[in-house]
């Protein structure tokens, strides 16, 4: 921990009883608090609608940390964290609950030395941003001194560009953009911030990241479960809104940047939202050819059955929202151009898995090795489960033969006995208190992104889809396939 910064403060979570703040944000501060990395001064303000004491939410806490943290429960660790949550029970609509709540957090703040710092985490649905943050400035923030006052906001944030613009300003009139985390728990993966590391310390990988040696780039995210409990809210967003605007545009982004002057926070969000700007439009004319969208159907098998989409829980029976997206996207630029980011992602596919595929281009006549066509070099970055990097590249077979084959270098991080990868949320939560906004979204990369998406999902709704068109726990729509075999590509499944 960086001993010049004092880190004491309240973490104050709108929507304490759910599911998100149970599976992560609780077991990732356990976490925080198992390695030595939060101050003494540091109280959770745990707030939730449903009635209950203090010491039935601790009781809750303490399952739920037992059951989803990575470190085992230690009960010297849990004594000293547990007294430290406390909880309350309040309508996010009642002017007069935040006035209590403000009373609460002022005696928090004099009991433990928390010197009024506070986190405001809206782990709640999307439109309780609005009225929570209006009503945190009308009744409990107030500036004194060097005391600062910083809000964490989980996607989506906002479901087009006008809401997204509306809803950023309600919330920087109140915050201003500097105390301002848009959270991507995607960012927070270990894998992810080697990105640059593997880019940027390796001279054998920069001076080849370009059009002129590498052929194409696919990212891919599948997801082995459906919707499950989350119909209602995923009959407003669909894969493009949830997974392609946040986490796929933040892959893009990564891969595809500039290197950045230096490595401060600005730097490094300058160059991803570039990328952003960049992206070739992908409007009416032009949208058959560059995206196809699916829904899984119903499916089975001689070992489980699965439903279709249409047939979840608060999911309409004629749905049309989308549960796979896959997009053929190009970057305007020298670095990129004509090179193609295919882009996947889906729910029930036949395994869970994030990985991006950097495929080189082939040699042509390469000496008199010429039999048969060489397989490409790949370099394959997988963010989860597994976190590692895969190396393909071309070798002599053993024997009297000259005969080439691909073989694998393949470093896998979390394989190993003692590697023990730190959850995405520990990271982006310790940020947040240490004041680090560089795995953050800034607002002009929401924008950009809205604006690319916007017009994909224009273009759809001129055209009613064929839905379900893949079954579930397989690869997506036949037309996937097509996308890449009319470019003489593929999908690659390592």
């Amino acid at each position: 921990m960086d001993t010049n910064l004092d880190l004491s403060c309240t973490l104050v979570i709108f929507g304490a009883t759910g599911d998100l703040t149970h599976r992560k944000l609780l077991p990732a501060i356990y976490n925080l608090q198992y390695q030595k990395l939060l101050p003494e001064s540091f109280i959770i303000m745990a707030i939730g609608r449903k009635n209950k004491t203090s010491e039935t939410y601790r009781e809750e806490a303490y399952k739920a940390i037992k059951s989803f943290s990575r470190f085992p429960m230690e009960k010297e660790i849990w004594d000293d964290m547990s007294h430290k949550i406390y909880y309350k029970s309040m309508d996010f609509l009642e002017n007069e609950k935040y006035v209590e709540l403000e009373s609460s957090l002022k005696s928090i703040d004099d009991k433990h030395n928390t010197k009024g710092n506070r986190i405001y985490y809206m782990a709640v649905a999307p439109e309780n941003f609005e009225p929570i943050i209006d009503k945190l400035h009308s009744y409990v923030i107030k500036r004194e001194g060097k005391t600062w006052h910083r809000v964490v906001i989980e996607k989506p944030f906002g479901k087009d560009l006008e809401s997204a613009q509306y809803l950023n300003s309600k919330i920087v009139e109140v915050f201003q953009e500097k105390n301002t985390y848009r959270i991507d728990h995607y960012l927070g993966k270990e894998m992810l911030q080697n990105i640059m590391v593997l880019r940027f310390a390796n001279m054998f990988f920069e001076p080849l990241w370009n059009s002129k040696y590498i052929d194409s780039i696919q990212i891919s995210s599948s997801e082995k479960v459906g919707v499950e409990d989350r119909g209602g809210y995923y009959e407003k967003a669909g894969a493009m809104r949830d997974m392609v605007q946040s986490h796929m545009l933040q892959l893009v982004s990564l891969i595809g940047m500039e290197p950045p002057n230096d490595l401060d926070t600005e730097s490094i969000r300058n160059e991803k939202v570039k990328v952003l700007k960049a992206l070739k439009k992908i409007t009416q004319e032009n949208i058959e050819e560059n995206t196809v969208r699916g829904q899984y159907g119903a499916s089975q098998s001689d070992k489980e059955s699965f439903l279709g989409y249409r047939e979840e829980n608060r999911v309409s029976a004629i749905s049309d929202t989308e549960t796979y997206v896959a997009l053929k996207v190009f970057i305007e630029n020298f670095r990129w151009a004509g090179v193609p980011f295919y882009i996947r992602t889906g729910k029930r596919m036949p395994e869970k898995s994030t990985e991006i595929i950097i495929q080189f281009k082939s040699i042509e006549n390469i000496l008199y090795f010429k039999e048969k066509a060489l397989q490409p070099n790949l370099l394959v970055i997988r963010i989860q489960p597994k976190e590692g990097v895969f190396f393909q590249f071309n070798a002599k077979e053993p024997g009297t033969q000259q005969k080439i084959i691909p073989v694998q270098m393949d470093f896998c991080q979390n394989c190993r006995m003692g590697i023990n990868s730190p959850e995405a949320y520990e990271r982006l939560i310790y940020d947040v208190m240490r004041g680090d906004s560089t795995l953050f979204a800034r607002w002009d990369e929401v924008e950009y992104s809205w604006r690319f998406v916007d017009n994909i999902l224009e273009a759809w709704r001129n055209q009613k889809p064929d839905f379900p068109n893949y079954g579930a726990g397989t690869w997506g729509p036949k037309e996937a396939d097509i996308l890449l075999n009319k470019d003489k590509r593929s999908w690659i499944n390592i």
